[in-house]
């Protein structure tokens, strides 16, 4: 399971600057291939399989995730600001889960 994601935009941009959006999400991303150290049992693979950045609804990025990706993925894209709006942050587990943020952003 993952906690609460955590992102960073800035509140405030100048039209046409182009801004660093930072995400964190604490999560375990199992691979299915580690074994329960009292059972011996394999643990269910459990991974987050995709990222999406929408921002006023339309699409920015994207990224699709593997099992190499290690625990508490963190991800880091640049946008063009071009207007005020809000950004929303999705993130997909391989059983359907989703986690998600939203944070506001103004342009001057």
């Amino acid at each position: 399971m993952a906690s609460k994601p955590r992102v960073r935009v800035p509140k405030t941009a100048k039209k046409g600057e182009i801004i660093t959006i930072k995400s964190l999400i604490s999560h375990t991303m199992e691979t299915g291939r580690r074994k329960d150290r009292k059972t011996g049992e394999l643990v269910p693979r459990k991974i987050i399989n995709k990222f999406v950045c929408t921002f006023n609804g339309k699409q920015v990025f994207a990224s699709d995730w593997h099992p190499a990706v290690s625990a508490n993925p963190y991800m880091a894209f640049n946008y063009k600001a071009e207007e005020s709006g809000e950004f929303e942050f999705i993130w997909t587990d391989d059983d359907g889960s989703t986690y998600s943020t939203k944070a506001k952003m103004t342009v001057n």
